[in-house]
């Protein structure tokens, strides 16, 4: 009877460690940043460590965080954000399993779509508290705020150059296209125009520009290429240790 626990202990083990999927890698970070498993416990992150599928991605205050998802798919977070990468799949022989699933719970992003947005824009989607993004082969930056309004990140201007915002999602696209929709509607916005969503009672709006949103990684993160390529340059390898928090 023994062994056989043990047996199933073990079978167990492997089980669980399969179901968590890695769905990417960080590549650039410029302070610390913690991932919440699936499992509850906490990880500090650091370059090259591992995002699974089921990871709460949290950075402090003062971090940028680049991750790299295996189908050469990009996000890149500001300081202040909670991210989670509810499902991601890809694998190249594989079409029908694509699978890109993303929550913003507050802070901003950018998104610079890769293979799966590619053949599967369908397959993908970002939600937020008020509304819901989907692509159609882009690259686009979105920030939500919450209760109270916030003065975006911006250490070089004075406070009083920039200008506290009004809560709700902020959207602007790059290149390609999204769409934006909540239970009140359903707004598609193309390269070069911003949009505002107050709330998922209200639907998404385009306003004539940026209302004031900074997005300012350090000047050591990499540039990012063609969104058609869906590839970027290399990016910094310089070394980092993981720590589990339990």
């Amino acid at each position: 009877m023994l062994a056989g626990a043990m047996l199933w202990l073990v079978l167990m083990s492997i089980s669980l460690h399969a179901l968590a999927q890695v769905a990417g890698t960080v590549t650039q970070l410029s302070g610390p940043m913690m991932a919440k498993k699936a499992d509850g416990k906490v990880k500090i992150l650091s370059l090259k460590s591992d995002v699974e599928s089921g990871d709460t991605l949290m950075t402090e205050k003062n971090t940028y965080a680049l991750v790299k998802f295996i189908d050469n798919s990009e996000i890149t977070l500001k300081p202040g954000t909670t991210f989670v990468v509810e499902q991601f799949a890809y694998r190249d022989d594989q079409p029908d399993a694509d699978r890109a699933s993303f929550n913003l719970v507050k802070g901003g992003l950018r998104s610079l779509s890769g293979l799966l947005g590619k053949r599967n824009k369908e397959k993908f989607s970002l939600k937020t508290p008020v509304a819901t993004i989907g692509i159609r082969g882009t690259y686009f930056t979105a920030e939500y705020i919450g209760g109270g309004g916030t003065i975006p990140s911006a250490p070089t201007l004075p406070k009083t150059a920039v200008p506290t915002l009004p809560p709700g999602l902020y959207t602007s696209v790059i290149t390609g296209q999204i769409e934006v929709s909540n239970p009140s509607g359903t707004l598609n916005f193309a390269a070069g125009q911003f949009g505002y969503t107050p709330s998922a009672s209200q639907p998404p709006i385009l306003i004539p520009q940026n209302p004031g949103l900074q997005f300012t990684p350090p000047p050591s993160f990499t540039t990012i290429g063609p969104v058609a390529s869906g590839q970027s340059a290399t990016p910094d390898k310089s070394g980092g240790v993981d720590c589990e928090v339990r």
